[in-house]
């Protein structure tokens, strides 16, 4: 497997470029090296995300692609792009998302195996209600074992996420699908605000 899927540590940038969309990069822990490109389309219906090794675009590394358009609890799947593989999907909980954001991890058959969590239903409900100055956080689970955080860090004109799989000592977590989660949350969550 390609190293860049081995480190347990990443930075996830987002930049929004007006009308053009935006750009999402995920770096190694130190911001040193681009491991991640993803250049999104603004005004687009149906997400449909492709990962690229770096802004030459030249090497695509995954798929994104939600089922449906416009669905609250939309499912996106995850497909290796050089293999054409489905390695798994990724499913917002609409509902639950009035009140925290949940994502359910589900594998390459739709069997449920984890969740992306908002950390803290409070914090959240202050975030959505009041005033959106606490950044977010969330726990990735396989069953219930923690495998991974993702962590906002305050900065309002670019959202960014220390990422961290360090507690995944067994590599369970297949980090095609972490990395994806990653950019989903940059893009969905990040657009509620």
């Amino acid at each position: 497997m390609d190293e860049r899927w081995l480190p347990s540590k990443y930075f996830a940038q987002k930049k929004i470029l007006k009308l053009a969309g935006g750009e999402i990069k995920i770096f190694d822990e130190n911001r040193s090296r681009l491991l991640f490109f993803v250049q999104q389309k603004a005004f687009k219906l149906r997400e449909d995300i492709t990962v690229f090794s770096d802004e030459s675009k030249s090497a695509e590394l995954l798929k994104i692609k939600a089922r449906s358009i416009g669905d609250f609890q939309a499912a996106y799947d995850v497909t290796d792009a050089s293999s054409g593989e489905k390695v798994g999907a990724l499913r917002r909980l609409g509902m639950t998302s009035l009140v925290i954001d949940k994502w359910e991890i589900l594998d390459a058959s739709d069997k449920v195996i984890g969740a992306v969590v908002e950390d803290n239903w409070i914090k959240a409900m202050i975030r959505r209600y009041a005033i959106n100055i606490l950044p977010q956080s969330f726990n990735i689970y396989l069953d219930t074992t923690l495998v991974g955080v993702l962590k906002q860090t305050f900065n309002p004109l670019a959202p960014q996420y220390q990422v961290d799989f360090g507690m995944d000592a067994g590599n369970k977590l297949d980090r095609r699908i972490g990395i994806a989660a990653v950019i989903l949350l940059q893009i969905i969550e990040a657009g509620q605000e």
